[in-house]
C-alpha cells in the first residue's frame, strides 16, 4: 500500500471521516476499500484522465491511481473542447475516471471510460496480496506492470499555462508530493486532529495536492465546500473545522461580508490556521480579516512546476505582504538578471526566484526544449517570479519577471493562449492580453482589440463567451478596448507596456 496515505492501512483508523462533499462523505475504512478496488482495476492502465468535479469521486479517483502506481492527470470540468484535445492528445490516457452520471464533452468521448463507485467493496489496503510497500526512508513505493515503483515515478501530470501556446504538462514525481506535505506540516503544525474546509477546484495544486491529499496524509479530515461561500465557511468553521484553505479572491469576499456577518467573524476567531494562496492577499485585506476576527491569515508561495517553496510558519511571525521563508528541504536563492545569485537580503533588492529541491517537477511532458530552458545548469528551477528578501529569510514576491502571466480569482492564466483565442474570431485582427489590478480577482483579464471592421466590432460579450467556449470560463476578458492599431517595436513585437487604460 502507498505510503502517501498510512492512515488507509490498519484499522484503527477505520471509522474516522476522511471526505465530506455537501451531505455525501467517506470514512478511512470505506475510501481504502474504494480506492483499492479502483486501484486492482486501474493497475496496467498506464495513465489515466481524472474529470475532477468537486466532489467525491475525484478524491478516490485520484487517491486509486496512487495506489496503483500510474499517473493520473487531472482534467478541468469547465475547459473548452480545443483545450481538452490537447491535454488528450499530449498526455495519452489509456481511460477516464469520472462519476457515474457525469456527461463528457466530445474529445473524451472516445477514450475509455470507467465510473468510479464510491462504495464499491474490496480487500482492505493492508491486505493486498503484494507490490506495494514503502523503502525504510517512507519513499513512496508501489507497483506499475508488476514492477516496483519509486519516488521519482509520476504520480500527477498537472497542466499549466505558460506565457505563449497551448498548456504544458508539468510532471509531478511521487517524492514532491510527499516532501511538499510533509515540508507544510511542519511549518503549519498540522497534524490528523485537523479538519480542512476549502471550496477551491480540484484539478489543479492547491485544490488537490494539498487540499485533498495533504488532509489524507495527515490521517485529518477535508470537508468541501463545493462552491465557496462564506456562510458555508462560517458552519463549517463553527462545526470543528480547524484550518481554511483560500484564493484571495475567496478571502477578498470573507473581507467585504464579516461588516455584516458577525457569526463568519466569529467562526473565523475559531479557526487554528487561516492559509491564502495562488496570488499575493492584498495588505489592506489581511488588516480588516485581522481587525474583525483577531486571525492573520497565512500566505505561501508555490507553482504547479515546484509545489509549495515558502510559507509564513504556524509559530513565526505573519507579516502581511510576504510569503514566509523556504520549507525545510527547498533551497531558494534570488539572482540578478545575468543568472549572478544575490549574497545580500536588504529587502529591497528585486531578483528572479530560483529554487532546488525534491519538491520540483521533474519534465514538461513532451516538452524537452521547454524542460532544458527552465532549469540552470546546476539544476535551479527557474520560476520567473522576482522578489525581495528581508535579512531575515521573509521573501516578498513583487512580480512576474514577465508581463504575460495574469494572476486571476487564483489562477495562473498564460495571456499567449486567450490571444490565439481571440484572433480565432471572424471579426478580430489583431489582440493582445494583459492583466489590471481588480479588487475582488486579485488581477482581471484585458483583451486590447483591433477589429477586422473598425465599424462594426464584435461586441465584448461576444468575445469573452468565444474565449470561455475555447478555453474555459475564468480566462474569459473582463474588459476589452479597442485601438485601431497594437503598439509594436522595430523588431514587431508588440509593446505591451504601452498598453494602458
Amino acid at each position: 500500500m502507498s505510503s502517501l496515505f498510512p492512515t488507509l492501512t490498519g484499522s484503527r483508523a477505520a471509522d474516522r471521516p476522511a471526505l465530506r462533499f455537501g451531505d455525501r462523505s467517506l470514512t478511512y475504512g470505506e475510501l481504502g476499500a474504494a480506492s483499492g478496488a479502483l486501484a486492482a482495476r486501474i493497475g496496467e492502465a498506464g495513465r489515466v484522465a481524472v474529470w475532477a468535479t468537486p466532489a467525491l469521486e475525484t478524491a478516490v479517483a485520484v487517491v486509486a491511481a496512487l495506489e496503483a502506481g500510474i499517473a493520473a492527470v487531472p482534467l478541468n470540468p469547465k475547459s473548452g473542447e480545443k483545450e481538452l484535445g490537447h491535454i488528450l492528445s499530449d498526455s495519452a490516457p489509456s481511460l477516464v475516471l469520472a462519476a457515474p452520471g457525469d456527461q463528457l464533452p466530445a474529445p473524451l468521448r472516445e477514450l475509455e471510460r470507467l465510473d468510479v463507485d464510491v462504495r464499491a467493496v474490496g480487500p482492505r489496503p493492508d491486505e493486498q496480496a503484494d507490490g506495494q510497500a514503502a523503502d525504510q526512508t517512507g519513499a513512496q513505493v508501489g507497483t506499475q506492470d508488476g514492477a516496483q515503483v519509486g519516488e521519482n515515478y509520476p504520480a500527477l501530470i498537472v497542466y499549466t499555462s505558460g506565457t505563449t501556446g497551448p498548456p504544458k504538462g508539468a510532471v509531478i514525481p511521487r517524492r514532491a508530493i510527499a516532501t511538499t506535505l510533509d515540508a507544510l506540516a511542519d511549518a503549519w503544525q498540522w497534524t490528523g486532529d485537523d479538519v480542512l474546509v476549502h471550496g477551491l477546484p480540484l484539478f489543479h495544486v492547491h485544490g488537490l495536492v494539498l487540499g485533498i491529499l495533504g488532509p489524507l496524509r495527515r490521517g485529518g479530515s477535508v470537508r468541501h465546500l463545493g462552491r465557496f461561500s462564506t456562510e458555508g465557511v462560517t458552519r463549517e468553521l463553527t462545526g470543528g473545522a480547524t484550518m481554511l484553505f483560500g484564493v484571495p479572491t475567496m478571502y477578498h469576499r470573507i473581507a467585504q461580508a464579516l461588516p455584516e456577518e458577525p457569526e463568519l467573524a466569529k467562526a473565523l476567531g475559531r479557526a487554528r490556521l487561516l492559509v491564502s494562496g495562488s496570488a499575493a492577499l492584498p495588505v489592506h485585506d489581511h488588516e480588516r480579516i485581522t481587525a474583525a476576527t483577531g486571525q492573520r491569515v497565512v500566505e505561501r508561495y508555490g507553482m504547479t512546476e515546484t509545489l509549495m517553496n515558502t510559507s509564513i510558519r504556524a509559530d513565526g511571525e505573519p507579516r502581511a505582504g510576504t510569503v514566509g521563508v523556504p520549507l525545510p528541504g527547498v533551497e531558494l536563492r534570488l539572482v540578478e538578471e545575468d543568472g549572478a545569485p544575490i549574497t545580500s537580503y536588504d529587502g529591497e533588492t528585486v531578483g528572479e526566484i530560483q529554487v532546488r529541491g525534491p519538491n520540483l517537477f521533474t519534465e514538461y511532458l513532451n516538452r524537452p526544449d521547454a524542460t532544458a530552458e527552465a532549469f540552470t545548469a546546476d539544476g535551479w528551477f527557474r520560476t520567473g517570479d522576482m522578489a525581495v528578501r528581508d535579512p531575515d529569510g521573509y521573501v516578498r514576491i513583487v512580480g512576474r519577471k514577465a508581463t504575460d502571466l495574469i494572476k486571476s480569482g487564483g489562477y495562473k492564466i498564460g495571456a499567449g493562449e486567450i490571444e490565439n483565442a481571440l484572433l480565432e474570431h471572424p471579426g478580430v485582427r489583431e489582440a493582445a492580453v494583459t492583466g489590471e489590478p481588480d479588487a475582488d480577482l486579485g488581477e482581471r483579464i484585458v483583451a486590447w482589440v483591433v477589429p477586422a471592421d473598425p465599424q462594426s466590432p464584435p461586441d465584448a460579450g461576444e468575445l469573452a463567451d468565444h474565449v470561455a467556449s475555447r478555453l474555459a470560463p475564468h480566462k474569459r476578458p473582463r474588459t476589452v478596448r479597442y485601438l485601431d492599431a497594437l503598439p509594436r517595436n522595430d523588431m514587431g513585437k508588440i509593446m505591451k507596456r504601452a498598453l494602458t487604460s
